[in-house]
């Protein structure tokens, strides 16, 4: 446990929480923050690590989610699970393309983020050349906001 200690160790559990569903880049900015790294190289490693698992989500989810319910019903009632709250989001992504998958991705809320906008692309069948983009540069979006947020910059609100 020494290891997570060191520099190295906090910017490798950064980049990591940024990669886990739910925590992604939020979680990820305020442990960077809260073990003490620059507030420039969390928001880089959080933003680096929340886009790796997107092109993946985006080009095989569908196929891990045909082979999830063939495997068992519990694992069919959560693909059901997910696939609902994604077509939560469909609409607006439907409606507005690019600027609603980034604001989906932007807003840092609980149920959104570069997982949810990957599922959201995935299952309306956005090509990876469409979708990264959008996505991407809400990451970014909610990285600032997140950081911003984190060092205080709202706490005159």
């Amino acid at each position: 446990m020494e290891f997570l200690s060191t520099f190295f160790g906090k910017v490798l559990m950064t980049f990591l929480t940024s990669m886990v569903p739910v925590l992604e880049l939020r979680g990820a900015i305020i442990y960077g923050q809260g073990a003490g790294l620059d507030l420039w190289l969390t928001l880089i490693v959080s933003i680096v690590g929340n886009m790796i698992p997107v092109p993946f989500i985006i080009l095989f989810i569908r196929k891990i989610f045909e082979l999830m319910r063939r495997w068992s019903s519990r694992l069919d009632k959560l693909v059901t699970y997910f696939e609902k709250k994604a077509d939560k989001h469909k609409r607006t992504v439907e409606k507005y393309k690019f600027w609603g998958l980034f604001i989906l991705v932007a807003i840092p809320l609980p149920g959104t983020g570069a997982w949810t906008g990957a599922l959201v692309a995935a299952m309306m069948g956005m090509r990876l050349k469409d979708a990264l983009p959008a996505i991407f540069f809400g990451v970014v979006g909610a990285g600032i906001i997140v950081t911003l947020a984190a060092a205080g910059f709202f706490s005159f609100i």
